[in-house]
């Protein structure tokens, strides 16, 4: 039997999947001298000091398509092959995002409460929300994801802009400068990979140039977003709202944010359906199956493309 570490969690549909191939360990209780491959997931990763005392390790397979938890130009430069989940989760998140919108633009939560609390009754109607129809949306990275998002929009006959590293070939208006692009934009959605070139990218002069009547949603990374110039700007009235599926130090979520009225908040559950997650976990054990029965995997992070 080959031997295998589990980093987080796993369904019982992998599990059962994997354990007539591998030996499946815990990080409890294995040799690090028999670890050959592991499986972990995009918030865990692998810890490089973890990582490099597994001398004989030949691969890790990440449940979920961010994978900036595991070093992996570490593990090319061993050859160790790093696989993720892509495109399966596309359209889950980008469902995710569009939920998040609407929800700050119709105030989903502050009217749920207004009946379950008897207000209704009492207060009358609540307040009037916003319509979400033809509204100027910034997209943050436009991968497959971004531009799934991009697809989803289209039935409230947006004006999409994105900014990315290099411009795409797509029917979307491009900004090479982020804060420009949150001038022009209502809405600016974050989607894209978290790691030390993202971090805190969205910080307190975009917030700034979102505004006060702005709306950001970030289904990337909690990385991405400054938190605590975030948390000053939904406080002091420069920026509107927010619709948040991601935050820095999960599952801690800070008070501040927590007590908001103006925030949205979902406990990273952009992909979290059934259908979805057995989806990402199929292809999460495929790479592991395919990897030790023939030396191949289906979807290497692009890292490891050339191994």
């Amino acid at each position: 039997m080959t031997d295998l570490l589990q980093i987080g969690g796993i369904t019982e549909r992998m599990h059962k999947r994997l354990l007539p191939a591998f030996d499946i360990h815990k990080q409890d209780n294995f040799d690090p001298e028999k670890i050959t491959h592991v499986i972990t997931n995009g918030h865990d990763g692998i810890p490089l000091d973890l990582m490099a005392s597994l001398r004989n390790l030949r691969m890790i397979s990440v449940y979920g398509v961010g994978y900036d938890a595991v070093d992996a130009n570490a593990a090319a430069e061993r050859g160790i092959v790093v696989t993720h989940t892509p495109n399966v989760l596309n359209k889950e998140v980008a469902t995710t995002a569009v939920l998040l919108m609407l929800s700050c633009y119709r105030q989903l939560v502050r009217d749920d409460d207004h009946v379950r609390s008897g207000r209704w009754e009492v207060e009358g109607n609540a307040p009037l929300t916003r319509s979400a129809d033809n509204q100027k949306i910034g997209i943050l990275g436009l991968g497959r994801i971004g531009q799934a998002i991009a697809e989803k929009l289209q039935p409230w006959s947006p004006e999409i802009s994105y900014h990315t590293r290099n411009q795409k070939d797509v029917p979307y208006r491009y900004f090479d400068n982020l804060v420009e692009m949150a001038k022009h934009v209502d809405v600016l959605i974050c989607i894209t990979p978290g790691g030390p070139s993202t971090n805190k990218l969205v910080n307190a002069e975009v917030l700034q140039a979102l505004g006060a009547t702005g709306t950001l949603i970030n289904v990337s990374r909690g990385s991405v977003v400054d938190e605590n110039a975030l948390i000053d700007a939904l406080r002091n009235g420069d920026l509107g709202w927010a619709g948040l599926d991601v935050f820095e130090n999960e599952p801690i979520v800070p008070k501040e944010l927590r007590d908001l009225s103006n925030v949205v908040l979902l406990p990273h559950a952009g992909s979290a359906t059934i259908e979805t997650r057995a989806a990402m976990g199929d292809l999460a054990v495929d790479n592991l199956l395919q990897h030790l029965e023939a030396g191949s995997v289906i979807t290497a992070v692009p890292e490891c493309g050339h191994l």
